[in-house]
């Protein structure tokens, strides 16, 4: 089933990475982008190349973890342009979290892909239910398949999302909200540029916007990229610890997500 073309559109963590491709790859003429970033300059560049493609840009420099500045801000863009979708895209990952011990760098990382998510998916909520219409995407990763070693906070952060975005669009169906989870491996970002290791698979963030965009409007559950990536993190959920985790620790040491 096709959902309605999205023409008001908020992304979070827009600043880089796959949120800036999805803010360029929904940027045309009659689509007003909120696009939030960390970043002033790389936010309001964002926004600029956004313009360039003829559409209506609102950058917004905010941390999503601050859930009363995140509920102000998604209520004043859907009161200015009623939102279609919203898409929970900010995160962090263990390497680049720029927190200093392992605790703090935990708590960061829940802090971030989980609490920012919630900030913006229950807001989101608020202003869609009334008009019984939305779509809401929830930016997780493969990684949320199975707790992966030297990635336990980020993999943990991400089945958290996973699971909840799942709940969500059946408990969410009968309001006429549509609420899809994305799931991608490796993609081109700042995030995967400070990785030291070999990355299968990765694909660049422009490829991996279609590919969600393409998803979004099809209204697929869960959009999950590339499929060999999505075979193996599947079988591995499904085979016994006892003969996975030798394998992982191994070829996970010295890695991260």
């Amino acid at each position: 089933m096709r959902v309605p073309e999205a023409n008001n559109i908020l992304i979070t963590g827009a600043s880089s990475g796959i949120g800036q491709a999805l803010a360029l790859a929904y940027a045309a003429p009659g689509v007003t982008l909120h696009l939030s970033g960390r970043d002033t300059k790389r936010t309001e560049s964002v926004a600029q190349a956004c313009r360039d493609r003829g559409a209506d840009a609102r950058p917004r420099v905010i941390d999503v973890t601050e859930a009363a500045a995140m509920a102000a801000w998604i209520a004043e863009a859907d009161a200015a342009t009623p939102l279609d979708l919203v898409i929970a895209n900010a995160g962090v990952s263990n390497s680049t979290s720029g927190a200093g011990g392992d605790a703090e760098k935990a708590r960061l990382i829940f802090r971030t892909n989980v609490g920012g998510v919630v900030n913006t998916v229950l807001p989101a909520i608020d202003a869609m239910k009334p008009r019984g219409r939305g779509q809401i995407a929830l930016i997780a990763s493969i990684a949320g398949f199975r707790g992966l070693p030297t990635s336990s906070a980020y993999s943990a952060s991400k089945a958290a999302v996973k699971n909840w975005g799942e709940a969500l669009r059946g408990e969410l169906w009968q309001t006429g909200l549509r609420v899809n989870v994305v799931c991608p491996g490796w993609v081109t970002s700042r995030i995967t540029d400070a990785n030291k290791f070999p990355m299968p698979m990765l694909m660049q963030a422009d490829k991996a916007a279609g590919i969600i965009k393409r998803g979004l409007a099809r209204d697929k559950a869960r959009i999950v990229f590339p499929w060999p990536m999505h075979l193996g993190v599947w079988l591995l959920s499904l085979l016994p610890p006892a003969w996975t985790d030798p394998i992982l620790i191994r070829g996970m040491k010295d890695k991260e997500w």
